[in-house]
């Protein structure tokens, strides 16, 4: 497409990180969880019984908008950057992430459609899921209304204990992908997990990078909401590049 080379290019790597970036949030699509079931009280937390409840919470799930932190930790240069903002999910596959700093970017799943809107060089790039949906599957097999069995078909799963986060006592949960192929590019994933309501408000992704690591801090979490339709539209204004880069 016209504009694509000549307007502010993306190396092929670093936007295939960017977009895998995008794809981890679409973990939180799939089903969060809502009211969890009544727990034995006093009984011992085992990976069996977080994993259930959590399975069992995300079947209700309708909608959520919370407040986000995304971190990236580079190793190697010891350099860490932040970007803070908002997050708009419904179950019918529809998603809005507007990054309000330190730059302003928008988000924007629709079913198999992905788009990111940079205000600040007006360019919409616009993705197919489709195309990777092998890069999807990577990280939607979290717990996150996917069936446990389904879990451990793909991760070694730990519970390394209970832990305090934001004033909440948390589950924390430790998965090594089973795949290769996968390591190759995430070696470990650390999630905690609310044991109020069993949503995740933490998730810290290990890069094969020695060092490197990606996390993301959920707070102000809000559940049935009503996010109106407008909320997921294409509200681009007039004169941006659309763009397609090669995935």
């Amino acid at each position: 497409m016209q504009g694509s080379s000549a307007n502010n290019p993306v190396p092929p790597r670093k936007r295939l990180k960017f977009l895998r970036f995008c794809l981890v949030f679409l973990t939180l699509l799939l089903a969060l969880p809502l009211a969890p079931p009544v727990f034995a009280q006093g009984a011992p937390r085992t990976v069996d019984s977080v994993l259930g409840l959590m399975d069992h919470a995300a079947q209700g799930f309708r909608s959520l908008t919370a407040t986000i932190e995304h971190i990236k930790f580079t190793a190697v240069v010891s350099d860490t950057s932040k970007e803070t903002g908002s997050l708009y999910v419904r179950r019918d596959e529809k998603m809005r992430i507007d990054i309000t700093a330190p730059d302003l970017r928008t988000i924007l799943r629709t079913g198999d459609s992905l788009f990111v809107y940079t205000p600040k060089i007006k360019r919409v790039e616009e993705y197919n899921l489709g195309k990777n949906r092998s890069m999807v599957d990577q990280y939607i097999l979290l717990g996150f209304g996917t069936r446990s069995a389904e879990v451990r078909k793909s991760y070694d799963v730990v519970l390394t204990g209970e832990d305090q986060l934001d004033g909440r006592k948390v589950a924390v949960l430790e998965l090594t992908p089973k795949s290769e192929d996968v390591r190759k590019q995430i070696t470990k994933i650390q999630m905690w997990i609310d044991e109020a309501s069993w949503l995740p408000i933490q998730q810290k992704f290990f890069e094969a990078t020695a060092g490197d690591y990606f996390l993301f801090h959920y707070t102000d979490m809000k559940e049935d909401l009503k996010v109106p339709e407008s909320r997921f539209k294409q509200d681009w204004p007039k004169g941006v590049t659309r763009v397609k880069p090669a995935s």
